[in-house]
């Protein structure tokens, strides 16, 4: 690493040498002649010429000479500019050697010269032979990935690797996962159905066609799957069948049993359809409340990147405060509010959201 500093030290000075001697050399030659009058005597007889050819008539000939003529008379009694070198080179000289010693010595006290280079391959098989519950999620999907590729004929391989690279915040490397899975076993309807759902997160929660598509291949298996009835049922509702939706739903909900946790949030769905408020989901298990911890710190990343979304920062600041999170719910509100000061109708759903009852 050192003598990487060090080259790219020497490196550095002799391109800032360089450059300084072509500088100089070319201070010392004569400026050529403005080219500006050149310019547009070349357009007068370019003019004529096509005057010559027929492409333009007189009056046309006439009115773009007398234009050409008036810019080469303005460029003749312009003064000229020159352009002069400045005689003192010293100080760019020392700037370009200091650079660099500057960075060395920067790195030398805030970096770890001393340790050696870690190549992934020398990682990898470290991951591989440690304990997979010490492993972070990126980790995990590195070591999953190499497997898969050792027994690519292996669906239940790829349906791992796919829930690796989900917790990963890699949506499309699930679906890709995913898509060799139903591949390699396309009878199995949990595959499917995972597939259409990282589909839909990958799409920031839009039904794709390809999604929808995917939810019907998962019914053909398996007629009672949920998710799939209910993201098909949501696609018809923003495909504009809202009845067509609802009526889907409200099928959905009288088949789920009354201790399926997955009701409220139906329930919720089927109240912003018609136009109500949306009930708070209650009664979560402690993988489902992670799983929605988790898809609110997606969407808070989505927003950090691209805030120009107002649905986005009134779900955000509706989700936060279902969760009881009053801090991360008000510091959204005051970067919401910021941003749409001059829309009352969004500042009026900030607030309805900000009011929502968490959940118990």
């Amino acid at each position: 690493m050192i003598a990487f500093w060090a080259t790219a030290g020497v490196l550095s000075a002799a391109a800032a040498i360089l450059i300084l001697l072509r500088a100089a050399r070319a201070a010392t030659l004569v400026e050529p002649a403005d080219p500006t009058t050149m310019l547009y005597r070349r357009q007068l007889a370019e003019i004529a010429e096509l005057a010559d050819r027929g492409l333009i008539g007189a009056a046309e000939r006439k009115a773009a000479e007398a234009e050409a003529g008036r810019r080469l008379i303005d460029a003749a009694d312009a003064p000229a500019r020159t352009w002069s070198a400045n005689p003192s080179r010293a100080p760019i000289l020392i700037a370009a050697g200091a650079t660099p010693a500057l960075a060395l010595l920067l790195y030398f006290v805030m970096g770890s010269p001393g340790v050696a280079d870690q190549p992934f391959a020398a990682r990898l098989a470290g991951w591989t032979r440690a304990d997979p519950r010490t492993l972070a999620a990126p980790e995990m999907a590195a070591v999953l990935n190499k497997l898969t590729h050792e027994r690519p004929r292996d669906p239940d391989g790829f349906r791992y690797l796919a829930l690796a690279e989900g917790a990963s915040s890699n949506p499309a490397g699930a679906v890709r996962a995913l898509k060799r899975a139903v591949t390699l076993a396309p009878q199995r309807a949990d595959l499917w159905e995972m597939l259409g759902e990282a589909m839909v997160y990958a799409a920031g929660g839009a039904v794709t066609p390809d999604a929808r598509q995917v939810f019907a291949e998962t019914l053909k298996r398996d007629p009672t799957s949920v998710p799939a009835r209910f993201h098909l049922a949501r696609a018809r509702v923003a495909a504009g069948d809202k009845a067509g939706g609802l009526a889907d739903w409200r099928a959905l909900l009288a088949d789920l049993p009354a201790d399926d946790p997955r009701r409220s949030s139906l329930a919720a769905a089927i109240a912003e359809a018609q136009g109500g408020p949306a009930p708070p989901p209650r009664g979560l298990s402690g993988d489902q409340l992670t799983a929605v911890r988790g898809m609110v710190a997606s969407l808070a990343g989505r927003l950090a990147a691209s805030p120009d979304d107002p649905k986005g920062w009134i779900q955000l600041v509706r989700a936060y405060a279902v969760l009881g999170e009053a801090d991360k719910r008000d510091a959204a509100l005051k970067v919401s509010r910021a941003r749409y000061a001059g829309r009352p109708d969004i500042l009026a759903d900030l607030a309805t959201a900000a009011a929502t009852e968490p959940m118990r």
